[in-house]
């Protein structure tokens, strides 16, 4: 999760350094930034109306461009990524969707249901032709959607009964506003009464309605007033401009804030006397004011501060956020992050997507049970200091510099999402070369594993946790029912194929116990090598350089190469479990065994039993090869107590044969220890 997450903060990283070569490359070729100012006076008629339409002022009664110009002035500062974004969404010509309603659940749903937006509804009287044709209407559409403003047909054929109550016995139009300021309240639905029929009269008409919402000040005493009045709003944003009325989607943000952000428009048209503006810091007009209560901030002065809805609205949810917006971000996080294993995980395509399927619904998952103790800890009614504390850190950090970089990222990037999923693609290419280039490293096998072989290994998995005990999940010894089980031997029984082919789990082996057979001896092992008779002295110093390089072999090496020969069992290749008399010294312990046997009494080679595990039984011959036990020489204990050569039982074992050689215990079923009576101290064992 944690090498996930560092490939997400570099692929953000590499976003925002991507941005600003996009910066510089702009200003080499154009000669301007996003933030630099432009003059409208430069500005041709048809820009000067985009930006009039994209803003939400009417501009139909002025035919002059001296008109235009001014409004646009008099609405606000004109940066050049605001005309470019306004350009762009102009040449854009998309189609955007408009609902239909099926009848009276749908529309309460959708309209009547919603506490925090606008909706603009055409009803169609049975009978009758729509008040609005088809034409003008995809225009209304295509204008209102620029500013949140949700649009629907509602036919009363479908639902004459709910026309009939409504009083909707003729064609018209519906605009649904929330009517008070707190949120979730009501909605109330309005019905358009005008004559003229043509678009802009219509839009003038919804804009009216949605300004009616905003605080209005005409005056200074009012705005001294306001200014000075501490209320339920700990978020408030101004605008001072000279104009009838606040553009529209000033209007808008009004209503899609309702609750989180009070919205006050000062009409300064008429004013005498500003000293007070001066007072507060208001030197120029227009001007769009945030005063919180950690200071006044004024919008338009940082990187992607455009005077446009969305610009806008980013900027007061990064100040203001919901739970919805925390949680939808959190969302696309996990999933970004999620999606990194698709580049992580080497091996097999399928492989690589069932990993993702995996990550992706275990992410969700802890995510959506991670949310639901938040929001009940946010119920709480002692924790508004908490969540005032949240939201003064989150307007702090956010009205900083890099705040704003990273807001105007956002946008570029989410207007341009093929930019986006392309750098995503790439970033992940990159991430899978140099994880392949490490594995290939590590000598890792799974980088070259094709499809069917990483099947093939599923089934295997699958089939082992189906029809055999679970080994891995579990240390040994662990109680297993298999052998008392009847159901279970019965279906054993109905496939032949697996009873002579176990796919039993070969990691209880690794806690198999091992241990050094050692003896009791009377004398050193130099002392026997100096009876031995001059005809041996070569045999005799052959022995002994073997047990000298038999004593330089260090246990962990051995047990290294014990779990080396496990891992190769589990592969299918017991022919890689065959180490040899290198590890297990077996010559060497046989040519001592035949040396001790000749030069030594049976005192001499009494077994050290208290070296043994106490659950096994004590014998000195192992019945694999038929040797006796040697000093030194490495055993290993099976749960059914009998002792064997490490090598012996290991080579038994890797062929297929997961049982005991003597009693047929099963190697992975433990079994009740076995008491070892007392023998005499001057008895050996047998």
């Amino acid at each position: 999760m944690w090498v996930k997450l560092c490939c997400l903060l570099l692929y953000f990283l590499a976003l925002f350094v991507l941005a600003r070569v996009f910066e510089a490359v702009a200003w080499y070729e154009s000669g301007f930034l996003a933030t630099q100012l432009v003059d409208p006076v430069a500005l041709s008629f048809r820009k000067l109306r985009t930006i009039l339409e994209c803003r939400g002022l009417g501009h139909s009664g002025l035919p002059e461009k001296k008109d235009v110009r001014e409004l646009v002035e008099k609405s606000g500062d004109l940066m050049e990524g605001e005309l470019y974004s306004a350009l762009k969404e102009e040449e854009a010509s998309e189609s955007v969707s408009s609902t239909n309603f099926s009848g009276e659940m749908h529309f309460y749903e959708l309209v009547e249901d919603t506490k925090d937006g606008i909706w603009l509804v055409q009803v169609i009287a049975n009978d009758r032709s729509p008040l609005v044709g088809k034409v003008h209407w995809e225009k209304m559409v295509k204008k209102v959607s620029r500013f949140g403003i949700r649009t629907g047909t509602f036919n009363c054929s479908s639902d004459p009964r709910y026309c009939k109550r409504r009083g909707w016995l003729k064609s018209t139009l519906i605009m649904s506003v929330p009517q008070t300021s707190t949120s979730k309240g009501k909605v109330m639905l309005k019905e358009y009464s005008g004559r003229r029929i043509e678009v802009e009269h219509i839009f003038k008409w919804i804009t009216a309605h949605a300004a009616s919402r905003i605080k209005t000040i005409y005056n200074s005493e009012h705005l001294k007033e306001e200014w000075n009045k501490s209320d339920q709003y700990r978020v408030k944003i101004y605008l001072f401009a000279n104009l009838d009325q606040p553009p529209a989607f000033f209007s808008a943000l009004s209503v899609k804030f309702t609750g989180r952000v009070e919205f006050i428009f000062v009409n300064v048209e008429n004013w005498d006397n500003k000293s007070y503006m001066a007072e507060i810091g208001i030197y120029k007009t227009p001007s769009y004011i945030l005063r919180t209560p950690e200071g006044i901030y004024r919008y338009g002065n940082n990187t992607g501060e455009f005077i446009s809805l969305r610009a806008m609205d980013s900027f007061l949810r990064s100040l203001q956020p919901e739970v919805n917006d925390l949680f939808v971000l959190s969302l696309v996080l996990v999933n970004l992050m999620a999606w990194m294993d698709l580049f992580i995980t080497q091996g097999a395509t399928i492989k690589r997507f069932v990993v993702l399927i995996s990550t992706l619904g275990t992410y969700n998952s802890l995510l959506i049970i991670s949310w639901l103790p938040v929001l009940g800890f946010l119920q709480l009614p002692y924790l508004d200091s908490f969540y005032e504390y949240s939201l003064k850190l989150f307007r702090y950090s956010n009205t900083t510099t890099l705040a704003s970089w990273v807001r105007a990222d956002w946008m570029f990037y989410s207007s341009h999402p093929a930019l986006f999923l392309s750098t995503y693609l790439g970033h992940g290419l990159l991430i899978d070369y140099f994880e392949k280039k490490r594995r290939r490293n590590n000598n890792t096998d799974e980088v070259n594993a094709n499809n069917l072989e990483w099947l093939s290994s599923l089934w295997d998995w699958y089939t082992s946790y189906l029809f055999h005990p679970i080994a891995s999940f579990q240390h040994f010894p662990f109680d297993s029912d298999w052998d008392e089980d009847p159901d279970l031997f019965l279906e054993r029984l109905a496939f032949p194929d697996l009873w002579l082919h176990p796919l039993i789990p070969t990691d209880y082996i690794k806690n198999l116990p091992m241990w050094r057979f050692q003896c009791l001896s009377a004398h050193s092992d130099e002392e026997m090598l100096e009876t031995f008779p001059d005809s041996e002295s070569d045999s005799e110093s052959e022995n002994k350089e073997v047990f000298s390089s038999d004593r330089e072999v260090s246990e962990d090496d051995e047990l290294s190469t014990f779990h080396r020969c496990s891992e190769g069992e589990r592969g299918g290749s017991p022919e890689a479990c065959s180490c040899a008399s290198h590890y297990c010294h077996r010559e060497p312990c046989e040519r001592r065994a035949r040396s001790y046997s000749s030069h030594s009494s049976a005192a001499d080679l009494e077994p050290d039993w208290s070296a043994w595990p106490s659950d096994m039984l004590h014998c000195t011959e192992c019945v694999v090869c038929l040797e006796n036990f040697t000093k030194g020489c490495l055993l290993m204990g099976l749960p059914c107590g009998h002792v064997f050569h490490q090598n012996c039982i290991m080579k038994w074992l890797a062929g297929g044969r997961h049982c005991c050689p003597v009693c047929r215990w099963a190697s992975y079923k433990k079994k009740q220890p076995y008491t070892h009576p007392q023998p005499l101290s001057s008895e050996p064992p047998s």
